[in-house]
């Protein structure tokens, strides 16, 4: 899932900055929360295993579903399928993906990047089970912008239902959909 087990505590660092309030998720504050005795060093860390180590965030996601999705299919069979945009306000514009679009979480148009997702639920849980960052048009045509950012050159402009059905075809390519969910609503 993630290489070397050396990136085992990064990752997991990496997760609770995630989780753990604040305003920015960036790696810098996200050092100083997670080990405030040796700030420099884990934002070196956390530096690394972001931009520089190699790890599979499908992998990862396929490890979370098959571990989680049982536990929420105990109590009922998934009901529906959610596909969903999620913007992250950015303050900068060196993050890949990062664009003047429309933003949720702000209600308005600002600089932010988007996430497509693809999630199950049941009537009282959900899983994402697919996660896909949004490529701007923009950033797609420009090579100086993916060079630098080191966007592989397999991905390629999408819009973001085009994402959305890639991720619902490769869900159903894996014996999706779950009991329950065949043949009801799709909640976008």
């Amino acid at each position: 899932m993630v290489g070397h087990a050396d990136r085992a505590t990064p990752l997991k660092d990496y997760c609770l900055g995630l989780l753990m309030p604040g305003e920015r998720k960036s790696v810098e504050p996200m050092a100083a929360v997670t080990s405030p005795a040796r700030v420099s060093a884990q934002h070196q860390s956390l530096l690394h295993f972001v931009g520089q180590a190699p790890w599979s965030d499908t992998a990862l996601l396929e490890r979370v579903r098959d571990q989680v999705l049982p536990v929420i299919e105990r109590q009922e069979p998934v009901r529906a399928w959610i596909i969903d945009d999620t913007g992250f306000p950015k303050k900068g514009r060196c993050s890949v993906g990062v664009a003047r679009q429309y933003c949720g979480q702000l209600g308005k148009q600002d600089n932010c990047q988007v996430a497509v997702s693809l999630s199950v639920a049941t009537t009282w849980a959900s899983l994402p089970i697919a996660w896909r960052l949004y490529l701007p048009q923009a950033w797609a045509d420009d090579p100086a912008r993916r060079k630098t950012a080191k966007i592989p050159d397999a991905v390629v402009f999408q819009t973001k239902p085009q994402i959305a059905l890639d991720q619902i075809r490769a869900a159903r390519a894996r014996g999706r959909p779950w009991r329950g969910a065949g043949r009801r609503r799709l909640w976008i």
